[in-house]
């Protein structure tokens, strides 16, 4: 069975790279797609975050990586032939806001979300918090939180910053 991850990525954290590990497992195949969210505003370019995608995914044969930042999650998953979408929940306010968006996507298409409870150490990171750590000179250093810039580092998993 293929699913696809979705999500804006930017940045690629460890609790990204946790779930698409962890449903690397579950499924035949998954698709980690960069996605457009009119709710925030990109800081990476597309390429980039694509870039960082790879990198998190090394290692896990049975994963691709793939954008669409035009259309609606349905679309793609449409024409990808996707009938599960996997998303990763670290408590009661992601579920508030992933729920309506599950119901929405099984209406018009039949797709079926999967949910991934967080790892409870990664719980508290979120691309906007890593963002927000960044711009004020905090997100130097190895970090528990960040997936590191494939560009800057050695092997992944290694962030010489």
């Amino acid at each position: 069975m293929r699913a696809l991850f979705p999500g804006s990525f930017d940045p690629v954290t460890r609790g990204h790279q946790d779930v698409l590990r962890r449903a690397a497992g579950l499924f035949d195949e998954v698709v980690v797609c960069v996605m457009f969210n009119a709710h925030k505003t990109g800081r990476l370019p597309v390429p980039e975050r694509l870039e960082r995608l790879r990198a998190t995914a090394d290692g896990l044969g049975n994963v691709t990586v793939d954008s669409h930042t035009g259309g609606l999650l349905v679309d793609y998953c449409r024409k990808a032939g996707i009938d599960v979408v996997v998303r990763g929940v670290r408590g009661t306010a992601d579920l508030d806001y992933e729920l309506p968006m599950a119901r929405m996507n099984h209406e018009l298409a039949g797709v079926e979300t999967f949910f991934l409870a967080a790892d409870p150490a990664l719980a508290h990171v979120s691309s906007t918090l890593v963002t927000a750590m960044d711009q004020h000179g905090r997100g130097r250093g190895p970090s528990p939180v960040r997936v590191p810039d494939p560009a800057r580092s050695g092997p992944v998993g290694q962030d010489p910053r």
